[in-house]
């Protein structure tokens, strides 16, 4: 993890790559629980049998799932002391660019792309966030995620 001191600290870093989360393992429960917590009980997401004979071979994680794992990367990535609040506040680009199969690793690579202020004491963070899938040549998912850290 990456421990900045303060959020001028973390700005100094604009345009540049900050840090690189641990990796995480997608598990067949994890896309279970995602499944009935969004009532998308697709048969390549939750249904072993048929999606071994499917395109993938196996069950996949859906694409927001993928996407719903940017708050966790983000705070076992990096963290900034003295903060009050942090904020999602919203996604600018995102890309599915490789499916997410049960049994694999992903982790996130944070690029701090922009930063603007909001209100006296906020900051909107623009981060361009890269879910690395192990051992394959493309990404998993890329994003543009706007978050507001407030001091």
């Amino acid at each position: 993890m990456k421990t900045f001191a303060t959020l001028a600290d973390l700005v100094a870093c604009q345009g540049q790559d900050v840090a690189i989360s641990d990796w995480l393992h997608m598990t067949q429960e994890r896309v279970g629980r995602f499944a009935d917590a969004t009532s998308d009980h697709q048969w390549i997401h939750v249904d072993a049998e048929r999606a071994r004979n499917g395109p993938f071979g196996t069950t996949i994680a859906h694409g927001f799932l993928t996407l719903s794992l940017i708050p966790h990367f983000l705070e076992i990535a990096l963290r900034v002391e003295g903060l009050r609040m942090v904020v999602n506040y919203g996604l600018n680009k995102v890309r599915f660019t490789a499916p997410v199969s049960v049994g694999s690793r992903i982790r996130a690579h944070l690029h701090l792309l922009t930063v603007q202020t909001v209100d006296a004491d906020g900051l909107q963070i623009g981060w361009k966030i890269t879910m690395e899938l192990e051992g394959a040549p493309k990404p998993a998912c890329v994003a543009e995620a706007l978050v507001r850290y407030y001091s």
